[in-house]
């Protein structure tokens, strides 16, 4: 199957059929420390939130989700215009298909066009880095869409259940070394749903990366993607449920700030406006997800707009019942065992 008919059959699994992990976030693990005596002003609470650098108008990355084929170029563009107008950043799905197919590069670039101020990441699979990144390439991966940033994704546990998956991990670290000496702008670290352990982001920080996000397991299961696949002719369906959930990474790998300066990002079955707080109560300095998101633009009756209001308007009242005027002042006295 071409990679173009391989994504766009994973984004109509997505939201279409029961893809999600059985395993829980961990943020269940968690409820809010109710504050009867607030001291904060409801209009007074800032949602504001910098990351890279930059400041944003609410602590939401909208993770890589599509590209590539025929539909995605619409779908990459409604995304762009809806981060541009709302001063979200972004990144777009894995642009190996462009790099092996130049004809599909318009699906991404048109992000750029559509959102001429927003930030933007570029997107390229660790599997790809193995060996090094050609000058030319990571050339191509930037200037298409004039990148902010560069997420390099880590998805073991999906190719190994792919059909035509890519089975050799042997040299990706070097590659991100490779790619770190060769690149201008961050590079962020993301896994794909099963988490990033402390060791593992350990490693990473070693290696001068900028930004761990760590996708971790609870959401959108893409083991069980790959196995509801009809390509898939033996699923292993015990392997529908592997991987850390995303609480732990977070309480984990927050600890190497101590010894590291980097950024922290908290996805894998950010659901919710309450997810999205007890991530960052528990040290993550931004959140992000996609489904939600992906699937608001393909719903009736539904858009990105909606659902970024309500969980705009949720967290104001969350951070005034938590008495916070801002994200910046959370931290884990916020949250308590249940």
């Amino acid at each position: 199957m071409s990679i173009q008919k391989r994504k766009k059959e994973h984004v109509e699994l997505t939201l279409n059929r029961d893809v999600f992990y059985d395993k829980k976030t961990g943020f269940e693990l968690y409820d809010f420390v109710h504050n009867a005596l607030p001291e904060v002003n409801l209009e007074d609470v800032d949602l504001k939130c910098s990351f890279l650098g930059r400041e944003f108008s609410f602590p939401l990355f909208i993770s890589s989700m599509t590209g590539g084929y025929s539909d995605a170029g619409a779908v990459n563009a409604e995304i762009a215009t809806f981060c541009e107008r709302r001063n979200l950043p972004f990144g777009v799905g894995s642009q190996r298909v462009m790099l092996e197919n130049p004809d599909e590069e318009k699906s991404f670039s048109i992000v750029r066009e559509k959102a001429p101020n927003a930030f933007i990441a570029a997107n390229i699979g660790g599997a790809q880095l193995i060996g090094g990144l050609s000058k030319k390439s990571i050339h191509t991966l930037i200037n298409s869409i004039a990148a902010d940033a560069v997420i390099v994704h880590l998805n073991p546990l999906q190719e190994l259940m792919q059909p035509e998956g890519d089975t050799r991990f042997g040299g990706i670290k070097e590659g991100i070394m490779k790619l770190r000496d060769s690149c201008e702008c961050p590079i962020i670290v993301k896994e794909t749903g099963a988490g990033i352990s402390f060791k593992t982001a350990s490693e990473l920080l070693e290696i001068g990366v900028d930004v761990i996000d760590v996708a971790g397991a609870g959401g959108t299961s893409w083991a069980k993607v790959e196995n509801l696949r009809e390509q898939s002719k033996l699923p292993m369906h015990q392997f529908d449920d592997w991987g850390i959930p995303t609480a732990i990474c977070i309480k984990e790998i927050v600890n190497l700030k101590d010894h590291y300066d980097f950024e922290l990002v908290a996805s894998g079955g950010i659901r919710t406006s309450f997810d999205l707080v007890k991530s960052l109560a528990l040290g993550a300095d931004f959140a992000a997800t996609a489904q939600p998101v992906i699937k608001a633009i393909f719903e009736p009756d539904s858009s990105p707009d909606q659902l970024l209001d309500l969980w705009m308007n949720e967290c104001r009242i969350i951070l005034t019942l938590l008495g916070c005027i801002s994200f910046n002042d959370l931290n884990e006295s916020h949250l308590r065992r249940v």
